[in-house]
């Protein structure tokens, strides 16, 4: 009798995405259905979608989803676990959503310690809206609206998020990964595991960045998108774990 080594997590639909050839988003929602699989909390998750290329994310996930206006998806989640704090809440949210119209829901949902657990795509632009500079756009980057490449005297610097949210005593967990070859794949989704576990043993807030590619905007293959990513966004974005309150880092 032959070993079953693989199927399909039950936690995604049949629905087809809607993501660009290349872009990692595929990826990371997969990783987010297996850790909801694997903990048994489908029938008490509630996923909140932001506004940017996951805004459809309700359709791939057969838990429980609420769609946020743009940027208010930490403060939606807020609401939802304050008033069903039995319940398993996340957001998934990009740099765009974030990072910039979202940075103040943001900032005070995690020094508040909200017990939300958030998934944060960086792929250092605006994808769905078409490429303008975001923050998280690299010093140089050529965007749609930098197309001189980000001038940081006028633009400033790129927000590093991990390492401004860990200096808040709400957060529990806050931790850069990414998804560009099987073992940060792996890494990828120990971390998001560890996230909703915190969330369950009601730790506080905590976030997993996952640092990403978009081909399309970028105007590379994604062969190529994932060399440009390693070259120069992980050496900006460095990986690792920028605080873990269970482990005392």
């Amino acid at each position: 009798m032959a070993e079953l080594l693989f199927e399909r997590t039950k936690v995604l639909t049949d629905a087809i995405t809607n993501y660009c050839p290349g872009c990692t988003h595929g990826i990371v929602q997969r990783l987010v259905a297996e850790t909801i699989d694997e903990l048994g909390i489908e029938g008490t998750t509630i996923g909140v979608t932001p506004v940017g290329c996951a805004v459809a994310a309700f359709n791939f996930y057969t838990c429980d989803m609420a769609q946020a206006a743009h940027g208010r998806a930490p403060a939606v989640a807020t609401g939802i676990k304050r008033a069903r704090p039995e319940n398993i809440v996340f957001t998934y949210q990009g740099d765009g959503d974030l990072a910039s119209i979202g940075i103040a829901e943001t900032i005070h949902a995690a020094t508040r310690g909200e017990n939300i657990t958030v998934i944060f795509i960086n792929n250092a632009i605006y994808g769905m809206t078409g490429g303008q500079m975001a923050p998280t756009s690299l010093p140089g980057q050529v965007t749609q609206t930098s197309p001189y490449g980000r001038d940081v005297a006028t633009a400033g610097y790129p927000i590093r998020v991990c390492e401004l949210l860990s200096s808040l005593d709400g957060v529990a967990l806050a931790e850069r990964v990414t998804v560009d070859k099987p073992a940060n794949v792996r890494k990828a989704k120990k971390a998001i595991k560890k996230a909703f576990e915190y969330q369950i043993e009601g730790l506080g807030y905590t976030i997993v960045e996952i640092v990403s590619t978009c081909p399309t905007n970028w105007g590379m293959t994604p062969a190529a998108s994932f060399d440009w990513l390693r070259e120069s966004m992980l050496p900006y974005y460095p990986l690792g774990i920028y605080k873990d309150a269970k482990a005392g880092e």
